[in-house]
C-alpha cells in the first residue's frame, strides 16, 4: 500500500464519501417510490454480500497473511491473520451489542413495518416516531465508522478492490437511508429535514475512514497492514452475514438472494481476473 500517493488517498476518500452519501438514495426512494416491491433491494443486498464475501476470503485475508508471514513465517502469520479477522468480527458484534435493538440498523424492518411508519397521526406518536428516526441516524452513524474505514483501506490498496467494495457498501446503505428518513418524514412532514438526517448518518463513513487512517499512519508497516486487512475482512464478513443476507431474504426471497450473491461473486471474480490479465 503506497500511503504517500496523494492521488490514491483522494481517490479512496472520494469512493468512501460516495458510498456513505448513498443513504440519500434510500431517502429519495422512501419519498418517491409508490410500490412496496423491494425485490430490487433483495438482489442488491445479495450482490453486496457476494462481493464482500468473495473479496474478503479471496483477496483481503491473503494480503493480511502475506504481511504477517513476511515477519513471522507461514504458520504464525496465518495464526495472526485469524486473530485479526476475528478481531474485526468481534468489533462489529460489540457495536451491535451496545446499540439498542429498537434503533439498530441491523434489526431489519419488513414492508409491513415500514408501512406502519406512515400511520402515526397524533402529536405524541409523531414525537416518538421522530425520536426513533434520530436515534436510528445516530446508530447508523456509529455502525458506519468501521464500514467507512474498511472501504477506505480497501480503496487505498487499489481501485481494483476499492470500486466494487465501495459499490457494495453503497448498495447496503440504501435501506439504511430509508430507515432514517421514513420516521422523520412522517413525523415532521419535512422531506428536506429527513433527507439531511439520512445524509448525516452516511457522513460517518468518510469521517471514520480519516480517523482510522491518521491513527494508523504513524504505525504503518507489515504488522499494521496485516492487522488492518484482517480486521477489514472480519468487518465485511460480519456485515454480509448479519445484515446483508438477512435483508436480501426479507426484501425478496431465496431466489432473488442467491441471484444477487452469484452476480456479486461473478462480477468481483471476473473483474479481478481481468485486472490481472491487463497488468
Amino acid at each position: 500500500m503506497e500511503i504517500t500517493d496523494t492521488t490514491a488517498f483522494y481517490s479512496a476518500f472520494l469512493l468512501t464519501l460516495l458510498a456513505g452519501l448513498s443513504t440519500g438514495i434510500g431517502a429519495s426512494l422512501a419519498f418517491f417510490s409508490h410500490t412496496n416491491n423491494h425485490k430490487f433491494l433483495s438482489v442488491g443486498m445479495g450482490f453486496s454480500a457476494g462481493v464482500m464475501i468473495y473479496v474478503s476470503f479471496g483477496e483481503i485475508l491473503i494480503k493480511a497473511q502475506n504481511n504477517f508471514s513476511t515477519i513471522y513465517g507461514e504458520i504464525q502469520g496465518e495464526a495472526f491473520t485469524l486473530l485479526a479477522f476475528f478481531g474485526g468480527f468481534a468489533l462489529s458484534a460489540l457495536i451491535d451489542y451496545l446499540v439498542p435493538g429498537d434503533v439498530n440498523p441491523h434489526e431489519l424492518k419488513s414492508d409491513t413495518q415500514l408501512k406502519e411508519l406512515q400511520q402515526y397521526d397524533n402529536s405524541l406518536q409523531k414525537h416518538s416516531l421522530k425520536r426513533t428516526g434520530i436515534f436510528t441516524a445516530i446508530a447508523i452513524g456509529v455502525h458506519n465508522f468501521p464500514e467507512g474505514f474498511a472501504t477506505f483501506i480497501s480503496a487505498l490498496d487499489g481501485l481494483m478492490l476499492g470500486i466494487p467494495i465501495a459499490l457494495a457498501i453503497a448498495i447496503h446503505n440504501i435501506p439504511e437511508g430509508m430507515a432514517v428518513s421514513l420516521p422523520i418524514y412522517h413525523a415532521t412532514g419535512d422531506k428536506k429535514k429527513a433527507f439531511y438526517y439520512a445524509i448525516g448518518s452516511g457522513i460517518a463513513e468518510p469521517v471514520g475512514a480519516l480517523i482510522g487512517f491518521f491513527l494508523l499512519l504513524p504505525l504503518m508497516g507489515d504488522i499494521t497492514l496485516g492487522v488492518t486487512f484482517g480486521v477489514v475482512a472480519g468487518i465485511m464478513i460480519y456485515i454480509s452475514f448479519d445484515e446483508l443476507l438477512p435483508a436480501a431474504r426479507l426484501y425478496g426471497n431465496a431466489h432473488t438472494t442467491i441471484i444477487g450473491i452469484a452476480l456479486g461473486m461473478g462480477v468481483m471474480s471476473f473483474s479481478l481476473l481481468l485486472f490481472k490479465v491487463i497488468l
